[in-house]
Protein backbone atom coordinates (compact mmCIF):
# COMPACT_ATOMS: atom_id res chain seq x y z
CA UNK A 1 0.00 0.00 0.00
CA UNK A 2 1.58 3.26 -1.14
CA UNK A 3 -0.65 5.53 1.00
CA UNK A 4 -2.74 4.95 4.09
CA UNK A 5 -5.14 6.93 6.25
CA UNK A 6 -5.13 6.97 10.02
CA UNK A 7 -7.26 8.54 12.76
CA UNK A 8 -4.40 8.30 15.24
CA UNK A 9 -3.77 11.91 16.31
CA UNK A 10 -0.34 10.92 17.65
CA UNK A 11 0.77 10.38 14.03
CA UNK A 12 -0.25 13.84 12.85
CA UNK A 13 2.48 16.27 11.85
CA UNK A 14 0.94 19.30 13.54
CA UNK A 15 3.61 21.77 12.34
CA UNK A 16 2.97 20.63 8.75
CA UNK A 17 -0.80 21.01 9.19
CA UNK A 18 -0.33 24.44 10.73
CA UNK A 19 2.01 25.56 7.96
CA UNK A 20 -0.38 24.44 5.24
CA UNK A 21 -3.48 25.97 6.80
CA UNK A 22 -1.87 29.21 7.93
CA UNK A 23 0.34 29.90 4.93
CA UNK A 24 -0.96 28.03 1.89
CA UNK A 25 -4.72 27.53 2.20
CA UNK A 26 -7.17 30.25 1.24
CA UNK A 27 -9.45 29.45 4.17
CA UNK A 28 -7.02 29.28 7.09
CA UNK A 29 -4.63 32.16 6.48
CA UNK A 30 -3.10 33.38 9.70
CA UNK A 31 -4.27 30.59 12.00
CA UNK A 32 -2.05 30.27 15.00
CA UNK A 33 -0.42 27.02 16.02
CA UNK A 34 -2.50 27.10 19.20
CA UNK A 35 -5.72 27.36 17.16
CA UNK A 36 -4.69 24.42 14.97
CA UNK A 37 -3.76 22.33 18.00
CA UNK A 38 -7.08 23.08 19.73
CA UNK A 39 -9.09 22.32 16.58
CA UNK A 40 -7.33 18.96 16.24
CA UNK A 41 -7.96 18.11 19.90
CA UNK A 42 -11.70 18.68 19.49
CA UNK A 43 -12.21 17.00 16.12
CA UNK A 44 -12.18 13.58 14.48
CA UNK A 45 -9.04 13.80 12.35
CA UNK A 46 -7.80 11.93 9.30
CA UNK A 47 -4.17 11.95 8.21
CA UNK A 48 -2.96 10.71 4.83
CA UNK A 49 0.50 9.15 4.98
CA UNK A 50 2.91 7.74 2.42
CA UNK A 51 4.80 4.45 2.85
CA UNK A 52 7.61 6.37 4.62
CA UNK A 53 4.99 7.50 7.19
CA UNK A 54 5.24 11.13 6.07
CA UNK A 55 1.99 13.05 6.23
CA UNK A 56 0.78 14.26 2.84
CA UNK A 57 -2.85 15.15 3.58
CA UNK A 58 -5.34 15.96 6.29
CA UNK A 59 -9.03 16.41 7.05
CA UNK A 60 -11.03 16.89 10.19
CA UNK A 61 -14.68 16.49 11.10
CA UNK A 62 -16.43 18.47 13.82
CA UNK A 63 -19.34 16.34 14.99
CA UNK A 64 -21.65 15.31 17.79
CA UNK A 65 -21.55 11.75 16.34
CA UNK A 66 -25.35 11.69 16.17
CA UNK A 67 -26.91 14.48 14.16
CA UNK A 68 -24.37 16.67 12.43
CA UNK A 69 -20.89 16.47 10.95
CA UNK A 70 -19.00 19.41 9.47
CA UNK A 71 -16.05 18.59 7.20
CA UNK A 72 -13.15 21.02 7.50
CA UNK A 73 -9.54 21.68 6.58
CA UNK A 74 -9.24 18.96 3.94
CA UNK A 75 -6.05 19.21 1.92
CA UNK A 76 -3.48 17.19 0.02
CA UNK A 77 0.01 18.69 -0.24
CA UNK A 78 0.76 20.13 -3.67
CA UNK A 79 3.43 17.56 -4.58
CA UNK A 80 0.99 14.69 -4.01
CA UNK A 81 -2.04 15.97 -5.91
CA UNK A 82 -3.36 14.27 -9.01
CA UNK A 83 -3.03 10.75 -7.57
CA UNK A 84 -6.59 10.33 -6.28
CA UNK A 85 -5.62 11.00 -2.67
CA UNK A 86 -8.43 13.47 -2.04
CA UNK A 87 -10.91 10.78 -3.14
CA UNK A 88 -9.14 8.22 -0.95
CA UNK A 89 -9.38 10.64 1.98
CA UNK A 90 -13.04 11.43 1.32
CA UNK A 91 -13.83 7.71 1.08
CA UNK A 92 -12.24 7.20 4.51
CA UNK A 93 -14.09 10.16 6.02
CA UNK A 94 -17.48 9.16 4.64
CA UNK A 95 -16.91 5.50 5.51
CA UNK A 96 -15.80 6.03 9.09
CA UNK A 97 -17.96 3.76 11.29
CA UNK A 98 -18.77 6.51 13.82
CA UNK A 99 -20.17 8.78 11.10
CA UNK A 100 -22.66 6.46 9.43
CA UNK A 101 -25.86 7.84 10.97
CA UNK A 102 -25.42 11.57 10.49
CA UNK A 103 -28.59 13.52 9.77
CA UNK A 104 -26.71 16.40 8.17
CA UNK A 105 -23.24 16.90 6.73
CA UNK A 106 -21.87 20.32 5.93
CA UNK A 107 -18.78 21.93 4.48
CA UNK A 108 -17.60 25.11 2.88
CA UNK A 109 -15.55 25.24 -0.30
CA UNK A 110 -14.65 27.80 -2.92
CA UNK A 111 -13.13 25.46 -5.48
CA UNK A 112 -13.68 21.75 -4.83
CA UNK A 113 -17.37 21.31 -5.56
CA UNK A 114 -16.79 18.51 -8.07
CA UNK A 115 -14.90 16.43 -5.49
CA UNK A 116 -17.58 16.76 -2.84
CA UNK A 117 -20.44 16.18 -5.28
CA UNK A 118 -18.99 12.69 -5.89
CA UNK A 119 -19.73 11.97 -2.22
CA UNK A 120 -23.31 13.25 -2.23
CA UNK A 121 -22.81 16.87 -1.23
CA UNK A 122 -25.14 19.39 -2.88
CA UNK A 123 -25.85 23.11 -2.49
CA UNK A 124 -28.03 23.94 0.51
CA UNK A 125 -31.57 22.67 0.03
CA UNK A 126 -33.00 25.61 2.00
CA UNK A 127 -30.42 28.38 2.12
CA UNK A 128 -33.09 30.72 3.43
CA UNK A 129 -33.24 28.56 6.58
CA UNK A 130 -29.51 28.77 7.25
CA UNK A 131 -27.75 31.53 9.16
CA UNK A 132 -24.22 32.22 10.22
CA UNK A 133 -22.33 34.48 12.59
CA UNK A 134 -18.89 35.57 11.49
CA UNK A 135 -16.24 37.03 13.75
CA UNK A 136 -13.72 39.66 12.78
CA UNK A 137 -11.31 38.06 15.24
CA UNK A 138 -8.18 36.60 13.66
CA UNK A 139 -7.09 33.10 14.52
Amino acid sequence: MEYYISNDKALLDVPLIHDYLSNRSYWGKGRTLETVETSITHSLCFGVFNKENQQVGFARVVTDYVLVAWLMDLFILEDYRGQGLSKLLMTAVMGHPDLQNMRRWGLGTADAHSLYEQFGFTPLSKPEAMMEKLSEKLF
